[in-house]
Formats: C-alpha cells, sequence, structure tokens
C-alpha cells in the first residue's frame, strides 16, 4: 500500500482534466424544449405566440405546461404576431351587425365546422373567475377553455388561439358561433378571423344555446 502522501502528491502531478458539472434533468429539458419551440415560431413564420405553441406541443404528446413554455419564449426573446397588441375597442353600436349564420340550429354535419362560444362568471373566494370556453356543434366536446381575471378581447382570443391550434380546420368552412357581446366584436377577434378565414362570430344574444353555455363549458 502506497503511504498517504504519495497519493497527496499524484493529485497535484498526473494531469486529469477537471469534473464539468453536468447540468440538471430539467435544464437539459429547457434546452430541448426551446429548440423545438423555435422550430415551431419558425414555421408559423413568426406569428405564433406561447398559445399556440403549447397547443402544437400537446397535440405532438408534448407535456409541458403554459407556463413553461411562456418562460422559455420570454428567455428565448420569441413572441407571436397578434392583433392583442392594440388597444381594447369595444364594437360601434350604429354599426351593422354580421347576419346569423346558424339561424338557431345548432348542428353541424362534420367536425369543425361550427364552433359555440361564450363567457361565463364563476364565483370563487377570491373574487370572480371568467371562463371562456369554445364547443364543437358536431361532437359536443369542448375545443378549447381559458379562464382569466378579466373579460376582455384579450380572453376570448387566446381562446380561440388554442382552438385553431388544435384542430385541423378548413378555410372559410368554419362558423364561429358568439352572441354580440363587445370581446366577440371587437377589432381585435375580427383581425383574427379574417386572417383565418373563419366565418363571422356574431348571433343575436339571448339564443338558448349560448345562454346554456355560460352554465357549463362541457354541455
Amino acid at each position: 500500500m502506497r503511504p498517504a502522501g504519495t497519493a497527496h502528491r499524484l493529485l497535484h502531478v498526473l494531469p486529469l482534466a477537471p469534473r464539468r458539472k453536468q447540468p440538471c434533468e430539467r435544464r437539459r429539458r429547457d434546452v430541448e424544449l426551446t429548440e423545438r419551440i423555435k422550430e415551431i415560431h419558425t414555421e408559423s413564420g413568426g406569428i405564433y405566440g406561447s398559445p399556440r405553441v403549447h397547443a402544437v406541443l400537446k397535440r405532438e404528446g408534448t407535456r409541458v405546461g403554459r407556463k413553461r413554455v411562456e418562460r422559455l419564449m420570454r428567455e428565448a426573446d420569441l413572441a407571436g404576431i397578434s392583433p392583442r397588441r392594440t388597444g381594447f375597442t369595444r364594437r360601434d353600436p350604429k354599426a351593422t351587425l354580421a347576419p346569423d349564420l346558424v339561424n338557431r340550429d345548432f348542428t353541424a354535419p362534420a367536425p369543425n365546422r361550427l364552433w359555440v362560444t361564450d363567457l361565463t362568471m364563476i364565483s370563487t373566494g377570491e373574487g370572480p373567475l371568467w371562463l371562456s370556453a369554445i364547443r364543437d356543434a358536431f361532437s359536443r366536446r369542448v375545443v378549447a377553455w381559458e379562464t382569466s381575471a378579466r373579460a376582455d378581447a384579450d380572453l376570448v382570443l387566446t381562446t380561440l388561439e388554442y382552438a385553431l391550434a388544435s384542430r385541423e380546420v378548413e378555410p372559410g368552412k368554419l362558423i364561429h358561433h358568439a352572441d354580440h357581446g363587445c370581446q366577440y366584436t371587437s377589432i381585435k377577434l375580427t383581425l383574427v378571423c379574417c386572417e383565418q378565414e373563419l366565418m363571422p362570430p356574431w348571433a343575436p344574444s339571448g339564443t338558448a344555446t349560448t345562454t346554456r353555455s355560460r352554465r357549463t363549458c362541457g354541455c
């Protein structure tokens, strides 16, 4: 057995490479996710923000939270292009409304032909919480939903972005049906509907289906 002093001297003489600290598993995962997020963002032409990027990842089977996608995009200096950057707007009460394309017939011949959407307020111990949900009239399943403390155009627009990113929608074939609330007649939502070639979302307020949508997101 070599004396302890000899081993100590060898450690100082031998050209041993220093150990590099291995990145933790979460950090490695962040790097992988960021690379895929960059690819999705580039493939969208720089349009997709965190809601749509998250929806694409979810559709691909990647398990990741919305907040994590937001953080990674922020760290990578990535942002989507959205009409939400403009100020909040309300419909001009004197403006001509779009015709009701549904005529209270809330049935559809195929998926992604008619989406019914509305807002509902949920009372909580911390104050009111607003739920925005979109339901497919054919399958009667919820396509997308989002919550917020504010019932504004940003809430309904984010919900629509999630829905569009999670479904294959044929341009010009989908009716996005809602009432005449200012959130659904805002310029923000109108611009997105035009870009995605969706039929106008407006319909006479107070219909039975939009009223039921206020009670539950899974009706």
